[in-house]
């Protein structure tokens, strides 16, 4: 198995590094590592019906056999797959490409969500799913690891933030924020109109474990609310989280 597991390595290395030699400007392709049919066929025509380009294959060997075939910028990869795991096809992919990977899996154990963000892993969606929501998972991933010439400016209605000058500001007005209230609005900026559990926020702004858990994050964003008033809203999603939403 460690052979088998090898081979597969040095397979994928030298297929990365041969996609990486072909166009980088060609459409945005989304790889979906998925052996349960139904699934792969709801996920492929949801990303599709969005405008992406969709490689499916229902194997980890044939997951990593695909990213040496296609230059792919975004993999889906489900963790319960015949053959090679998901969880051992994350850590090939880590071994050689940097592409941002999306890992579905039934089961929702926290050793199993923390196993896969420390293999690699970029976002973690447990079954079932809303497929609209992997949807935005997706632009959201994509966002957050294409590197963007205005990154470090992030612009909504009258409100301006500055990463590098760490600074923030309302129609032209400087808001007085604390490092996490600051790093907070970021992260809804940057995700303006996609909805955000409470607990994806606690992992992004302040790591996966902090004390008080998501009641930290609803102090954090009535704070946020109140300093900028009508400025951007931010909607509460009943049993979900919050969405910062669009002027």
């Amino acid at each position: 198995m460690r052979e088998a597991g090898i081979r597969v390595r040095r397979r994928l290395l030298a297929g990365a590094l041969a996609a990486r030699s072909r166009g980088r400007h060609m459409g945005t392709t989304v790889l979906i590592v998925e052996d349960d049919h139904n699934i792969g066929n709801l996920v492929r025509t949801y990303l599709e019906r969005d405008g992406y380009g969709v490689v499916w294959v229902r194997s980890g060997e044939e997951g990593l056999a695909e990213l040496g075939r296609h230059a792919v910028s975004l993999v889906v990869l489900d963790v319960g797959l015949p053959g090679i795991d998901g969880f051992e096809v994350c850590r090939c992919v880590r071994a050689a490409s940097s592409v941002p990977v999306i890992m579905l899996t039934a089961r929702d154990e926290e050793v199993d969500r923390v196993l896969g963000l420390e293999l690699g892993a970029d976002d973690y969606v447990p079954k079932p799913f809303s497929p609209r929501e992997l949807v935005a998972r997706v632009k959201a991933v994509l966002r957050r690891t294409r590197p963007q010439a205005s990154a470090a400016e992030l612009c909504l209605g009258d409100v301006r933030l500055s990463r590098d000058a760490r600074e923030a500001s309302r129609a032209g007005v400087a808001l007085d924020l604390t490092l996490k209230e600051f790093d907070l609005l970021a992260c809804l900026l940057e995700n303006a109109g996609l909805a955000l559990t409470r607990e994806q926020l606690l992992e992004r702004v302040w790591g996966l474990e902090f004390p008080g858990g998501t009641r930290t994050v609803d102090q954090h964003v009535a704070q946020l609310r109140a300093k900028l008033g009508d400025g951007l809203r931010i909607e509460t999603l009943r049993g979900i989280g919050y969405k910062l939403v669009r002027p």
